[in-house]
């Protein structure tokens, strides 16, 4: 077992240990996950290795659509630098797009947006409300 300093483990808000504070403020999640996450240029070509690399991650069909389109609507915002996130945990799968501008409601619920919202179960934009997220349901 390693030590950890625990300033990192601390929770923000009581300044108690998560592990004694996961199961009264609801974060414990039991489902093992994993997260990829890359920067992508802010231009349009990058589109198409967007969704080569979140095919060779995923692989639920709709997952490349979603990441496609979060890219676009970020992207439209004039965003320099785009990450995108792709998370699991259990049979969810979370793909968040993150710029580096806020985003205005015609672009955070532009075209695109019909498109995301039809194929995840859940979406939603970041707290900094420079992105957006999408959340679908997996087979595996």
């Amino acid at each position: 077992m390693t030590c950890a300093n625990l300033a990192d483990i601390l929770s923000t808000e009581k300044q108690i240990l998560y592990s004694d504070s996961y199961w009264s403020w609801g974060t414990f999640m039991s489902e093992t996950g994993r997260t990829w996450q890359r920067a992508f240029k802010g231009h349009a070509s990058e589109a198409a290795e967007v969704r080569a690399w979140t095919a060779k991650r995923t692989t639920p069909e709709d997952a490349v659509q979603i990441a496609h389109e979060l890219f676009a609507a970020v992207l439209s915002s004039g965003a320099d630098v785009i990450e995108l996130t792709l998370s699991t945990a259990g049979q969810r799968l979370r793909i968040t797009a993150t710029g580096d501008r806020r985003l205005s409601l015609r672009h955070s619920h532009g075209p695109g947006w019909t498109i995301i919202a039809a194929l995840a179960q859940r979406t939603g934009t970041t707290t900094d409300e420079s992105g957006l997220w999408a959340q679908i349901e997996t087979d595996t």
